[in-house]
C-alpha cells in the first residue's frame, strides 16, 4: 500500500494505492496520521480510492479510524473516486453516511 498526500487549497488530498489488507492497512494507517499530523491547517480532508485494487474490512476500519482522528480536530472527510469493488463494500457497509463521497 503506498500514500502520498499533499495539500492544496485547504484540503489535504491523500492517495491510496495497492491492496488494503490487514498486513498493509499499519503502515497506511501510520502514514496518513503523519500526513494528517502535519497538515493541521487543512479545511478538509479527501481520500482517493481510485488506485486501491483490493479492500476488506480492514479497509472499512482504516477509513472510519481516520474519520475518528479527523473528527476530533473538526476536520471533516469525503471520499473520493472508489472503484466498482470498493464502492459496493463501502455502500453495504454504511460508511457514506459518516464520510461521504465527493464529488
Amino acid at each position: 500500500m503506498t500514500v502520498t498526500g499533499y495539500l492544496q487549497a485547504n484540503t489535504l488530498y491523500l492517495s491510496l494505492a495497492g491492496e488494503m489488507d490487514e498486513c498493509s492497512s499499519r503502515e497506511a494507517r501510520a502514514r496518513c496520521d503523519r500526513l494528517i499530523d502535519e497538515n493541521l491547517s487543512a479545511k478538509r480532508i479527501v481520500i482517493n480510492l481510485s488506485d486501491v485494487a483490493f479492500m476488506d474490512s480492514t479497509g472499512i476500519g482504516f477509513l472510519i479510524g481516520r474519520y475518528k482522528k479527523a473528527a476530533k480536530m473538526n476536520i471533516p472527510v469525503f471520499i473520493q473516486k472508489p472503484n466498482f469493488a470498493a464502492d459496493k463494500i463501502l455502500n453495504l457497509s454504511g460508511i457514506y453516511s459518516l464520510i461521504p463521497k465527493a464529488e
